[in-house]
Formats: structure tokens, sequence, C-alpha cells
């Protein structure tokens, strides 16, 4: 019944609305909630990620069935119409006191302001609504630890609310807290073998696997690659730039294969972005069924296992291995420290590591000779008088 009253709301008349926080008209429909026998849309803003509901009503009377009426605004010269009550906004349909709602509004305009990412943006406001959706009094910072010990959150994910809050607590109500231990151990991630990468390619769209090869030669992150424009790929010279990095990282030029040059070539270019303007939700939901279909047929279930970053570990471990250089390594990743390249040295050690301690010892001091050593994988030990010294494990 609510999809059909959604229906007939729809083809009504439509009045113009504007979002009581940021006074935006850019809102879209987010649902229905049923109040006794009457329904009360509600509505998310695309600026400011605000929810609110007005005192819109789909009437639906139980003594006339067969006539439904429908109404924008309850106005004085409505008729026929099921008065309800006004509900309550909020963030996330949740129901707050007003101080408390517009304290989180400005929270996170604050968190723009600053200039925040979006991302960043969307995940302390998801972890805010979490807490409000479980009980917790954001004025009381005690009655949040009582909320988030009751939980059977991973500690990854209590540390994210916790961090979400601390923020809030200290830009809405100038305090400070104590947040609870959480005890994050970084897990070592998967690297599968490029086999089974070439499998997911092979196995996926057309734009889904170029898509995917992308990763795979370049290491970007998922959200860099979907942001990635026409104007930023050169065919002809085979380079690809990342100008609009994540995390502060630097931006870098990318030396791109023969193949993935006709892979893209091969893609339509009706949009500034490459990849169109999906969002990484629903781009990583349409791999993750062609990833469980492919893994049933291949019947391997360690295709499961791969995430659009597990490309971008792969290339990294792999590069290290390639070059035993980790500031190259550091450089290509555009990490700003290099404590989080060091793990790739781990991975490449126990991925790679061998019984033999024998090395092949080359001496040479000629430039042509220490480049043809280097092509095929001998690295830089020391320097003695005029020759240079290079080992290669046997």
């Amino acid at each position: 019944m609510v999809k059909r009253l959604q229906k007939n709301y729809e083809g009504g008349e439509k009045a113009s609305r504007k979002c009581p926080s940021c006074h935006s008209g850019r809102i879209w429909k987010d649902g229905i909630r049923k109040i006794k026998n009457s329904f009360v849309q509600r509505y998310t803003c695309r600026d400011c990620d605000y929810r609110f509901s007005e005192s819109t009503v789909l009437s639906t009377s139980l003594n006339n069935s067969g006539k439904r009426q429908v109404c924008e605004f309850l106005t004085e010269g409505s008729k026929n119409l099921a008065k309800v009550e006004p509900l309550e906004s909020g963030l996330a349909g949740a129901t707050v006191n007003a101080d408390v709602k517009g304290k989180i509004v400005g929270f996170l305009w604050k968190m723009k302001k600053e200039g925040y990412s979006k991302g960043t943006i969307g995940v302390y406001s998801s972890a805010l609504k979490r807490l409000f959706e479980n009980g917790a009094d954001l004025s009381n910072p005690e009655t949040v630890k009582g909320v988030m010990a009751k939980q059977k959150w991973s500690e990854a994910h209590k540390h994210v609310v916790a961090a979400a809050y601390n923020l809030f607590l200290e830009i809405a109500y100038g305090l400070t807290w104590k947040p609870p231990i959480c005890h994050v151990n970084r897990k070592l991630p998967f690297i599968p073998t490029e086999r089974e990468l070439d499998d997911l390619i092979a196995g996926c769209g057309k734009k889904t696997s170029t898509f995917l090869r992308l990763l795979k030669e370049t290491a970007m992150r998922v959200g860099e690659a979907s942001r990635l424009e026409w104007t930023e790929v050169d065919l002809q010279r085979k380079t690809v730039m990342l100008n609009n990095p994540e995390k502060s990282g630097n931006p870098r030029i990318f030396i791109i294969s023969k193949k993935l040059v006709n892979m893209l070539s091969a893609l339509s270019k009706t949009n500034e972005y490459v990849f169109g303007t999906n969002s990484k939700i629903t781009r990583g939901s349409v791999f993750y069924r062609k990833r469980k279909r492919i893994a049933h047929k291949l019947a391997n279930p360690r295709l499961l296992q791969v995430g659009f970053h597990t490309f971008r570990h792969w290339k990294a471990t792999m590069l290290y291995h390639e070059t035993h250089n980790v500031m190259l390594v550091k450089e290509f990743l555009g990490h700003k420290t290099l404590d989080t390249t060091l793990l790739y040295i781990q991975l490449e050690k126990a991925l790679f590591r061998s019984d033999s301690d024998e090395f092949v010892v080359k001496a040479v001091n000629d430039s042509e000779e220490i480049q043809a050593l280097l092509e095929v994988g001998f690295e830089y030990v020391c320097k003695n008088d005029e020759l240079m010294y290079f080992r290669k494990r046997k």
C-alpha cells in the first residue's frame, strides 16, 4: 500500500521545498514513515545530508478507501485530510532534542568548512547516527561509553566511532573526554596471484574490467580511479595523471600498458569522467556480484577475498619485489610517510622467501653493465675502489 501511495503522491502537484538546515533545494525523497493510519514523507538534502520530514501527509481513510486524497503540505484550505502531527526532523531520522539536532548539523557543516573530505563527513555522520539509534545522549560522554560497551562492534569500528564523537564533543560542546580503549590490530592484507587478478578482470564486463586493469597497473585507490577524467588520460603517450589523490597523497603520473590503452579507447566518452558518475557503492556491488559468479565458475574461493584495494596491495608488493627500492614504492603509491610503505617489505619477504642463501655476485664499473645487471634483477650491495658490487639470489 505504501508503494501505491508513493505513486499517487508523486503524481500529485509538486510544491517547492528547501532543506531547513542549509536551505538548499537539492533534496530527494527518502522513504515514508507511517503514523497511525497516515504516512509522512521524509526527505534527505544532497548538499548537507540532513534528513527531515515536513507536515506532508498521505491520507488513508479506512472509511473511504475508494477515495484517497494526496496533498503536499497541510494548509488552512486543505480538505478531507487526516491531521497528523509533524514528524520531528533529525539526522538520519533519529529523534533527538532540538538542541542536539542543531549541534549535529552545525558539526557537519563545520567539518565541511574545515576541508574534511566528503567520505570522512559521511563516515562520521554514520557513526553519530548509530550512537543515536542505540539511545546514546551525545551531550553525556558516559552514556556514549555505555552504548559502545554494549555493541558487538569490531575494535576498528569502535575506534572510528570514538574518533567521530571526540571531534563532535570538541566542536559542539567544547568538551573533552577519555575515550574507551580500542585495541586495533593491523592485519596483513590478502595478496592473490597475478593469475587470480587476471581471471577477475577477464570475467567482468567491459567497463568493470577496464577499471580493474587500471587499479592493477597504477595501484590507485578506488575513489581516485572513480574520479579520473578524460583530460588526465593521454592515450597517445600511454600515460595517466592523478591530480586529485585521496588522503592528502602526492599527485602521480603513470605509464600504462598498450592493453590498457586499447581498453580505455573502447570506452564511450559521453561523460567527463572515464568511468561515469556511479558511486563507489554501486560500482562495488556490480563487482562483487561478478566476483561471486567467477569464483563459483572457477571453483576458487580465494577470489572472494579480492576487493578493489587488494589490487593496490598486490601492485605495491610486486613493485618492491622487482626493485627492492622502498622509496620508489613510496612515491609510486603517493604515501606521505614511509611508515605505511614498510608493510610491503614484510609481505614481500613472506611471499617470496627462498630456502637458499646463495647469491650470484657481479663486480662492474661500466654504466652499461650496471644497467644490464639491474634489468635482470641484481641489487646493489656496495662500492669498493672503482668497482660496484651487485648480487642476485640463485
